[in-house]
Parts: structure tokens; sequence; C-alpha cells
């Protein structure tokens, strides 16, 4: 127990933990609801947007569910269950909407440096996979959200959409793909520095170097914040109505300092991320796409490989992976000691079933930390058959800490590879756990916070929130003319039109 007694309190209106897309995001809907409330974000690290959010940490897909082939189950009628993709779909067009508010009303500038036009492509071989593709794309395209995907298994046609992919490959098997150019290559850590940079001085006070040592509830129900300052070991005590835990990988630990019930039994299992990074200007820039394929057979649904075009400080990257690793680290610069103290009495239980049930994730893992770089260049040929190794450098990417907990239909240490808001009763404190897709649903998934914890002023708010987000309490699916709208609006006003080619 964190002995509070002995520190100056100051009060807030509300109180952010961790300075990455999550608070940076909440804090930004905050300002445009509640100007006049004052927020202070407590960040370890000594700048914003450098854990989960950073541009090297995470793929910079704007998840759309436009080539994530998880995102689409065949169910064993095979038909295809289209249901998170259109929950995601539907949750980045929110956030795109949010975003262009922001750029409209001067408060982002230069969208392009946060978000660009890049293609969306799913790529299958093998006859089973490509009458699956095929499939899938019939099903979608019968969807307003995915109007314009294209389907195709003609070689020819890839090779133009993917002449890097297509160059010098033997075709022994069938091949597809389906392509949509309204896919989006998102920086999240600029996105993030934007973000903090507009909310400076409207009453957002962001203090880095600073670390929550404790979290109490005080008897009218508001909460006490303990920080450390990091460079002159000195606490202090910080009051607020309001809390907000989204530190990324941390913020199970901190779930649990809160002693809430509703955080009870929840549990977390630590995946790192590796990326392949290219460094041949000459390779980079015959590609120009998001190209995701099929999971290996037994790999968890993060494991996904892609091919990725990146825009990081204005330069174009080419990154494939992801390769998966293992560290007891919750965060890129935590603990090793962070997967065994989060250990607790009401999660054990959840801890060990998942030890039991993911052993295979487990042998993944393992072998994925062993591989060598040759292994992984093998992996890379599949998608870039002459690839080089000396064209190729590994990058550490950030650290992914996947939920554990209690389902019905799952019971006790089942994994989850989402994202998991968890509030208490009251609505005084809610903390957002897991992965992907956060970034890119970042503002949906805070709306979502703020309905729960906020329900006194969600009704006031609700004129402002429509300003914002006109698609707001509506399926943009059920409505085209309005999907029609929001797209446009928000394609112009980030910059996401199609350029057209220079004539000679």
């Amino acid at each position: 127990m964190v002995n509070m007694s002995n520190s100056r309190e100051t009060k807030t209106d509300v109180i952010l933990i961790g300075a990455g897309i999550m608070s940076a995001t909440l804090g930004a809907l905050l300002k445009e609801l509640a100007p006049d409330w004052n927020v202070k974000v407590f960040e370890k690290l000594d700048k914003n947007g450098e854990e989960s959010s950073n541009e090297w940490n995470n793929a910079g897909t704007g998840h759309a569910a436009l080539c994530e082939l998880n995102y689409t189950k065949e169910k064993p009628d095979g038909s295809i269950d289209m249901s998170k993709a259109i929950k995601t779909n539907e949750q980045f067009q929110v956030s795109k909407q949010f975003w262009s508010y922001l750029v409209q009303t001067g408060q982002l500038k230069d969208p392009q440096e946060f978000i660009r036009p890049l293609p969306h492509m799913s790529l299958v071989f093998g006859e089973d996979n490509v009458s699956f593709l095929k499939k899938r794309h019939e099903t979608m395209t019968s969807n307003p959200l995915f109007k314009g995907m294209e389907f195709s298994d003609d070689p020819e046609k890839l090779k133009e959409w993917i002449p890097l992919i297509m160059k010098d490959r033997t075709l022994n098997e069938p091949v597809a793909a389906t392509k949509m150019d309204t896919g989006t290559d998102v920086n999240f850590g600029e996105l993030t520095r934007k973000l903090f940079t507009n909310l400076d001085g409207r009453n957002v006070e962001v203090n880095y170097k600073h670390s929550v040592e404790g979290l109490k509830r005080s008897e009218d129900g508001s909460w006490n914040v303990k920080v450390k300052n990091l460079e002159n070991g000195e606490t202090s005590l910080h009051n607020a109505n309001f809390v907000f835990i989204g530190g990324g990988g941390g913020a199970l630990h901190m779930l649990q300092k809160s002693g809430i019930p509703e955080g009870k039994g929840f549990g977390g299992f630590p995946v790192s991320g590796q990326f392949m990074v290219c460094n041949n200007p000459e390779v980079i820039k015959q590609h120009e796409a998001k190209v995701y394929g099929k999971a290996p057979v037994g790999a968890p649904p993060m494991s996904v490989p892609h091919l990725d075009t990146r825009y990081i400080d204005g330069n174009k990257s080419l990154l494939f992976g992801p390769f998966a690793g293992f560290s007891p680290r919750f965060l890129k610069h935590g603990s090793l000691f962070d997967l065994f103290t989060s250990i607790k009495p009401d999660n054990l239980l959840n801890m060990i079933g998942a030890g039991v049930k993911e052993m295979a994730l487990t042998k993944y893992l393992i072998q994925q930390v062993l591989q060598t770089k040759e292994q992984r260049m093998e992996a890379i040929r599949e998608f870039i058959p002459n690839a080089k190794s000396e064209d190729w450098d590994l990058v550490v990417a950030g650290q992914r800490v996947q939920v554990i907990k209690e389902t019905k239909e799952g019971g006790k240490g089942t994994l989850q590879f989402g994202t998991e808001v968890v509030n208490s009763a009251d609505g005084s404190i809610a903390a957002l756990l897991g992965a992907s897709p956060g970034a890119s649903t970042a503002v949906q998934v805070m709306l979502d916070i703020l309905k729960r914890c906020f329900p006194q002023q969600i009704e006031e708010w609700e004129p402002k929130i429509k300003e914002m987000i006109p698609s707001y309490g509506k399926l943009l699916m059920d409505n085209p003319k309005l999907l029609n709208e929001v797209h446009a609006s928000a394609s112009e006003k980030l910059g996401l039109n199609p350029k057209e080619p220079v004539r000679s």
C-alpha cells in the first residue's frame, strides 16, 4: 500500500495517465466538450507517443478491415462473418471524421504529416485461399463500407498492382489479391505529438518523467493519485474527479493499484514485436501499398505477415513483419519484473489457465525468438522472391500486452486479441487494456468511455459531438448517402483524394 499522507495535494478535474494516442485523443475530445475543465497528464518517459504510439512501434495501418484477413472469418457453412470487419471500419470512419474536424478548425496542421492515402491489399496463394478471398470479396463489396474493393487472380494484373512481389516469381499455384485504394498509412506517433501540441496551454498540464506510484479513492468518490518526479525523486499528491489509465502495457498495473472490483481477475500476456526494415532505396521505390497475407497455421492472429510501405519523418520506408518475441516487460521501456508483479491472487487462476491453454502460442513465441536472420529472410522471400539479406535490418518494435480474462465461451484464462475498456461502476476511473486495432479506433473508444463515465453530461455534449462527428449514433453502412458525404469530406480535409497524374 502506498502511503499518501505525506504529500501536498493539488486538485484538478481530470488526470490522464500515459501520454500516448489514447490520452491525446481523450484530451482533445474533452477540450472541445468541456473546455473549462483542468486536465493533468503524467508520463514516465521524457516525451509523448514513445511507447505503442511511436511510429516505429506499430504497423501504421489505418485499420479499416480493408486488408486484414483475420477480421473476416469463414464460418462452418462456408459463409463469411464480417461483423469484426464492419465494426472496425465504422470505428475508423469516426476517427477520420474527428481528425477532419480538428484540421478544419485549425487545430491539426499539415495532415499529410500523419496520414497519407495508400492502397490496402490482401494477398493469398493456393486454391483454397483464392476461393476464400473471392468469396470474401463478394461478401464485402455487398456492403457500402467496402464499395470499390477490387479482386484479381490474373498474374498480369497483379504485376501492375504489386510489381515487387510478382517480379521473378515462379507461379506453381493459384494467386489472388484484393485492392482498396481508400486505405491509409497513419503515423500515430506524429498524430500524438500534434494532438499534444494543440492541447498545450488549454488548461492542460503535461508532466513528463513523472511516474504514478499509487491510486486511492477518497471519501467523496474522487481519486488521490500519488506521483513521483523521476528527475528529483520528489512525490506529489493530485486529486481528480476522473482518472483515465491509458498507459499502454502499463495500464494493467495501474488498474490493479486502483483496487476497483471491475478490474479484478484481469491478467496480461506480453508479446514483443519486430520488423525487418529495408535499407535499399531501389527496392523501397518499387512498392506502394500495405499488403497483408494469411497467418501461418497455428500462429496467433497478431502474427499476420504484411509488407508495408510507410512514411516516417517524410521519408518512404518499407517494412515486413511482424516477427513475434517474448519479453516479460509490459512496456518497451518497462521492467523485467512486469509480468511477475502483475500476478495477483484474484487473477492467478486466469494466468494459470492461460498458461495451460496457450502452450502452442508459447512454443510459437520461442520459435520466433530463436529465428536467425536468414530464417526471417525466408519469410520475406514468400512475398519478395529475390529479397537479399543485405537489404534488410531488424527493428525491435513495441510491446503488446494481450488481455487474459474469464469469458463465458472460453472459461478461465482466455486470451483476448482486441482492446478492452474497464471502468468503475460510478464512472470515476477507466482503463484501456489490450492492443490492435487500438490506435485506429481511438476516437470511438474514447467516446465510449465518455458515455460510460459521464452519463449526465453526454446528452448536453451530444450536439457538439455531432458537429465534430456527423455520423455519431448512426451506422454508416445503413446510411450510404451519409457515408459518401463523410468520406468525401474527410478525404478532402485530410488530403486523401488521389492525385491527378501529371500529363506531359
